[in-house]
């Protein structure tokens, strides 16, 4: 009887682990010997990450799968003087081997292409294109295919930074969860631009509120969503900031309630900020910092208004942390340093937001994004 609750034991243990297993899927540029993007198994249970496959295509600067892992989408970070040299491709994704097959491949519409996302009904897929201040709206078939453009929306206007602000510069398209609306923050203009979204047509037009403002010269990012809906988090690239907003899901308008940089108050540098992510339980967020810093800096959410406390900063322990994930475990946040060439694994403490070291590495040529999917 012993044995056999033993071996009970031993199996439910093998199970749970195997459970915790996820696909690690890594965008990367291809300018320095990488070939495109990257498959790892990695476990939620002690960090580590082993290589399963890799598919070669240009750039794959941002990729987000669909909401079953069966499919794949990949910016083509690419340029050429028509102005349409960006691309957007679609992978099958084969969850028994963790194996991509390329499908297909459109025109982004514009020139380097940036950021992607599929709407709640995953018939869309957005597209912002960063050097044309433009994005674009695809069908996207049932078998996974990219279809002919359905929309194209193009920015208008420059604001301070003279070097970075001379034209609009779409840097992420973000559906709300109620799938009612579209975010399109906007580095060119000091904007987020908001759009309603019919996913019945896959048109967006403006919204009843069409912008919220950044301070001029602070370059809008990425945007994150509390998931209690009620706030918002924009990070700011050129001046190392986060603005944070008041959310109304209903009519879809943004309020600011708080300006707050991300690094200390002496610190001097450039900060370059890159990407933001909000803890699933809604208690902390962190913001990444590039150039001159090269940390993740971490805050504490107020459970009672939204606003950010923080608390420090945390070395990305390598040279340009452009994008960060938390494993969907909670207990580890994965950082791709993009110029040194590795992705970092920290524990998480889920109690006090703090990193910690696990002194565990990914070792992949200019990785710039990460994705999970459920194995």
């Amino acid at each position: 009887m012993i044995r056999i609750l033993m071996f009970l034991a031993l199996l439910l243990s093998i199970i749970s682990c195997k459970q915790k297993n996820q696909f690690l899927i890594i965008g990367t540029y291809t300018n320095s010997g990488s070939e495109g993007i990257y498959v790892y198994e990695f476990s939620g249970a002690d960090s580590s990450a082993s290589f399963v496959s890799s598919i070669q295509t240009s750039n794959p600067s941002f990729i987000v799968p669909s909401a079953d892992g069966n499919f794949l989408y990949a910016v083509n970070e690419d340029a050429d003087s028509s102005g349409k040299g960006g691309g957007v491709s679609s992978f099958s994704f084969d969850k028994n081997n963790g194996e991509l097959t390329f499908i297909n491949k459109r025109s982004s519409e514009g020139n380097h292409p940036c950021h992607l996302a599929l709407d709640a009904t995953g018939q869309w897929l957005t597209a912002g294109n960063y050097s044309t201040g433009n994005w674009a709206i695809f069908p996207v078939s049932n078998n996974g295919a990219i279809d002919s453009v359905q929309q194209i929306l193009q920015h208008h206007g420059k604001s301070l930074d003279s070097n970075q602000q001379k034209a609009p510069h779409v840097h992420q398209t973000v559906f709300s969860s109620n799938n009612k609306y579209l975010y399109v923050p906007d580095l060119g203009i000091d904007q987020v631009m908001i759009y309603r979204f019919d996913a019945s047509k896959g048109n967006a037009a403006p919204a009843w509120q069409p912008f919220a403002l950044s301070k001029a010269g602070s370059g809008p990012r990425h945007i994150a969503f509390h998931p209690n809906n009620k706030y918002a988090y924009l990070i700011e690239e050129i001046t190392g900031s986060i603005n944070v907003f008041s959310y109304n899901s209903g009519d879809g308008a943004l309020k600011s309630i708080q300006q707050i940089p991300t690094t200390y108050k002496d610190f001097k540098g450039l900060a370059g900020s890159s990407e933001i992510q909000i803890s699933s339980d809604g208690k902390f967020l962190y913001a990444g910092n590039r150039i001159d810093a090269n940390n993740i800096a971490i805050f504490s959410i107020d459970a009672n208004n939204g606003t950010l406390h923080f608390i420090k900063t945390q070395s990305s322990l390598g040279k340009a942390p452009r994008y960060f994930c938390i494993d969907p475990s909670g207990k580890f946040l994965l950082v791709a340093n993009q110029q040194s060439d590795e992705i970092v694994i920290f524990s998480r403490d889920e109690k006090t937001g703090l990193l910690k070291d696990t002194g565990k590495r990914i070792g992949v040529k200019k990785p710039v994004c990460m994705q999970w999917v459920k194995k």
